[in-house]
């Protein structure tokens, strides 16, 4: 009976915490199906969840940033830079899990270095990952000079086209990665830390936390996040594009705001921050398929964040 009540009281709790994003998706869904009876088919359905595996990977990175109360706008670039990086590993001969690995550690220290400025040199994150965000860029296209780098390695290319269990990969990546990243931030002294850190920094400080070596490698998890995002969209494209993951980190800050996280720090989930990837993946397809012009869903997404805050603000407000 008691394992009863406690099973009631969590469904109570999920109900009040993701109850209203998750009708706001139903909603959406229900909206698009009417404006296009094959917005609901199967084939579209797993688009979309293609489609939001990239972002929901980098939203996953970005709400580690948010929870600090700090934000990461490089994180598009990048997703660019690492798809160009592996695309040159498979040019210079190497294989898939040293091409891998390579890309990776590249997310990991560019990650790195938008923690060291912040944290050592007290820039702000805006400013500094604003920086970090057209240097990355503009990195991309020096090995081809501008042009898309194509990759001919199967392993790599298989990851975004094939699938296991009658599921795409892709979306087995984002499975495996939103569990890592849930355990890690609900379930170990590291998430902890984190939550303290962004809702109460002198706190933080006062109790012990290294706040500047958390900030870095939070940004690192960031750039890694980023990184394997970047995997993926190369894969499915089966090249690495100089323009791609282009307005990506709106799509990551997006995500991770309508799903609850804190611009101001201390709150958030990879629960929420999910579901926010799905309402912004189900966003992009069914405006696509009701081709509506690129500029105007840049205009749409940007209101979404827009009131996404504004309720952010009203919360704390009431609370106080």
């Amino acid at each position: 009976m008691t394992q009863q009540t406690a099973a009631q009281a969590a469904l109570v709790r999920a109900l009040k915490q993701y109850g209203g994003i998750f009708l706001s998706l139903v909603m959406l869904c229900v909206i698009f199906s009417f404006l296009n009876p094959r917005f609901m088919s199967v084939v579209n359905f797993m688009n979309i969840l293609q489609q939001v595996a990239v972002i929901a990977i980098a939203a996953f990175g970005m709400t580690w940033v948010i929870l600090l109360g700090e934000i990461d706008l490089s994180v598009g670039s990048i997703i660019a830079v690492a798809g160009m990086v592996g695309a040159q590993c498979f040019a210079f001969g190497l294989g898939f899990g040293p091409a891998l690995a390579v890309t990776i550690v590249a997310g990991a220290l560019m990650g790195m270095l938008n923690g060291v400025l912040t944290a050592k040199l007290l820039l702000p994150s805006f400013i500094v990952t604003v920086a970090t965000m057209g240097i990355y860029r503009g990195l991309v296209s020096l090995p081809t000079n501008g042009a898309p780098a194509m990759i001919d390695n199967a392993t790599w290319t298989a990851i975004g086209t094939e699938s296991f269990l009658r599921l795409p990969t892709i979306i087995w990546v984002v499975a495996v990665l939103f569990v890592i990243n849930q355990i890690v931030l609900s379930k170990t002294s590291f998430g902890r830390r984190a939550y303290l850190t962004g809702g109460n920094r002198e706190a933080a400080v006062y109790s012990g936390i290294k706040v500047d070596r958390l900030k870095i490698i939070i940004f690192m998890i960031s750039g890694v996040m980023a990184a394997i995002s970047g995997v993926l969209l190369s894969s499915r494209l089966f090249s690495a594009q100089t323009n791609a993951g282009m307005s990506y980190e709106l799509d990551a800050i997006a995500a991770a705001v309508l799903g609850g996280t804190s611009l101001a720090g201390g709150v958030g989930t990879m629960v929420g921050t999910l579901i926010g990837a799905l309402i912004i993946g189900v966003m992009n397809n069914g405006m696509n398929m009701l081709s509506i012009p690129y500029f105007y869903q840049l205009i749409v997404k940007g209101l979404v964040i827009l009131v996404a805050v504004w309720l952010d603000v009203r919360a704390k407000q009431a609370k106080r």
